[in-house]
């Protein structure tokens, strides 16, 4: 798709790196492009994601996602950094699966929120021949959120794109969004992050060498490395599933400090029930299904392994309950 050159102004040293990033695609044919960070890809994303979908069909066009490595507001707020729900691998994978062709992370710097919403949207179509733009209700980009729907609109006339407003889903009375299932998650709603994300919250990670507690209790764990920035839900135990290389296993989780042998740093301790053999190094996903108790100071390390028997007598009962044993 040429474009006149005079639609656009001069590119700038602040557009250098999305530029960089944006040219490393090349879509074989025309899209239709949604943006957004869409952290967890939330019931509410895969709304939207569906009229993209939708129209790309219709159109014979190639949908594509715009996504950020790091959360806008890490940059512009001095406020302590949002946890996101999904990491940036995680999230391009959920993306995949929801059938999206091209799905582009780009580096949320300072020089690209300086970019105002015309030239953002002049690389769009300069780097990824967009044709048309799906928008939330709420949506804004560039610089000072300056191009809303409205301003988008006029741009789209403009520019020869389609834009495309999707109202907000709501559940129960509330809009789903990636703030209400943090909120969901910090209290412990488990089953509130599973309505409002459409599948059971999980975390991923590589298993490290922990302190060899849980084996010598006969209880072995494998410690996740997980990333700071990652949303947790509150300390506690947790029923849930393992997935690793192909196989699944039933799995009692320890988010916690470890109270019973003094105060340690935050971990997640997974003990797959039924699994023998060396998990060190290896890539493992927890999905938690229900959370058993808060994590408690026992007075002696027998108190302790009859809870965690009984955490595990528990936790397989919730399973085989729920049908995802």
């Amino acid at each position: 798709m040429e474009l006149p050159r005079e639609l656009f102004p001069a590119t700038g040293e602040e557009s250098v790196l999305v530029e960089e990033e944006l040219a490393s695609f090349s879509p074989e044919r025309d899209t239709i492009v949604t943006v957004g960070i869409f952290d967890g890809v939330h019931l509410g994303h895969k709304h939207l994601i569906s009229e993209l979908l939708k129209q790309a069909e219709q159109r014979g066009l190639l949908s594509g996602v715009v996504t950020f490595h790091q959360h806008p507001e890490d940059l512009l707020s001095s406020e302590t950094k949002l946890p996101y729900l999904t990491d940036i691998k995680t999230r391009i994978r959920l993306l995949q699966n929801e059938g999206v062709d091209v799905i582009v992370p780009l580096s949320f710097t300072k020089d690209l929120a300086r970019l105002d919403a015309r030239r953002f949207v002049g690389l769009l179509l300069k780097h990824l021949s967009m044709r048309g733009l799906v928008i939330g209700s709420d949506f804004a980009l560039g610089k000072g959120r300056k191009g809303d729907t409205d301003t988008l609109s006029r741009l789209g006339k403009e520019m020869d794109f389609s834009i495309t407003v999707v109202p907000p889903l709501e559940i129960n009375g509330e809009v789903v969004s990636s703030t209400t299932i943090r909120k969901a998650m910090a209290s412990g709603d488990m089953k509130k992050v599973r309505e409002l994300t459409g599948r059971y919250f999980s975390l991923h990670g590589k298993v490290v060498t922990g302190a060899g507690r849980g084996e010598s209790l006969g209880f072995p764990t494998a410690n996740l490395d997980i990333n700071s920035g990652q949303a947790l839900p509150p300390d506690g135990v947790y029923a849930g599933l393992a997935h690793i290389n192909g196989e699944i296993y039933q799995t009692m989780t320890n988010i916690g400090q470890d109270p019973t042998f003094g105060p340690s740093e935050r971990t997640v301790e997974a003990f797959l029930l039924d699994y023998h053999g060396d998990l060190y190094g290896h890539e493992l996903t927890v999905d938690f299904i229900a959370k058993l108790r808060d994590e408690k100071k026992f007075d002696s390390v027998d108190e302790l392994k009859k809870q965690i028997a009984e955490d595990v007598r528990q936790g397989k009962a919730i399973l085989e309950s729920t049908g995802v044993n």
